[in-house]
């Protein structure tokens, strides 16, 4: 299926790893320009070549943090004309609620949730003023089902549903679109190491650390075991697609059918 990305230039924060990283791979094979930002200039380094080895398309990085001011403003300085952002940037951590201070809140709601909205700010209206452009927030199957160890991290995630949704209804009558994938648990090195400790730190081996989590902790899930980045990646390269523009406002989840909802 042709996406017609050719010509697009595509913005991914957090794009050095997992979700971001695949993202921004699957949107230069289908020939988009790339520009990923990241904090860290040997894993920015790395997730380029990553990336250039299997595209041929113009892929640029840029050392910044989208979730400060400074960093915001530095990314669009550097790359004023975008017409996919993909907000990828977030983190989250396993806390008990009463453990949670204030600077845990404001840390996470201004990496997760800020970062996404700086940018939003500067490109909406040049999207708008184009009549073309895409917006993707990176959510989580946690903005509808919050565990009780990640209150904090659940708030950023339904945030983005309520920020992705308001600003989407700016957007009627052109062809912008805004919208929020919910992934599940997502396999990755960090996934699998609080998976063990939910376990009490089991000494089994990835595999079976998996499957027993899905047996005793994630039992919703139908498709019982770990999505894969690339996975949720397919999903948003359709999604910023010409062939996506009547997808608009919505919330689509891809958690293996984790969620018991048909909505």
């Amino acid at each position: 299926m042709d996406l017609h990305l050719e010509g697009r230039t595509a913005l991914v924060t957090g794009g050095t790893g997992g979700i971001g990283l695949a993202t921004a791979a699957a949107l230069a094979r289908e020939g988009a320009k790339i520009i990923i930002a990241g904090r860290d200039h040997a894993k920015l380094d790395a997730a380029l070549k990553e990336i250039r080895s299997s595209a041929a398309g113009e892929v640029i990085g840029i050392v910044a943090n989208a979730a400060t001011q400074q960093g915001a403003d530095a990314i669009v300085t550097q790359a004023p004309e975008i017409d996919i952002l993909i907000n990828n940037l977030g983190f989250h951590e396993i806390k008990a609620f009463t453990s949670i201070t204030d600077e845990d809140w404001l840390h996470l709601f201004e990496t997760n949730v800020l970062s996404g909205i700086r940018l939003a700010r500067y490109l909406l209206p040049s999207m708008l003023t184009k009549n073309w452009g895409r917006i993707i927030f990176v959510s989580s199957s946690t903005a509808i089902s919050t565990p009780a160890m990640m209150v904090h991290y659940g708030m950023t995630k339904t945030a983005e549903l309520a920020i992705s949704r308001g600003l989407a209804e700016q957007t009627k009558g052109t062809a912008v679109t805004v919208n929020a994938v919910l992934p599940g648990p997502i396999q990755n090195a960090g996934m699998l190491s609080d998976v063990r400790s939910m376990l009490g730190g089991s000494k089994d081996s990835d595999a079976e650390v998996e499957k027993t989590f899905f047996k005793t902790h994630y039992t919703t899930s139908l498709l019982q075991r770990l999505i894969e980045p690339a996975e949720v990646a397919d999903l948003i390269a359709f999604l910023v697609s010409q062939r996506a523009l009547a997808i608009n406002g919505a919330a689509l989840h891809i958690d293996g059918g984790a969620t018991p909802t048909v909505v």
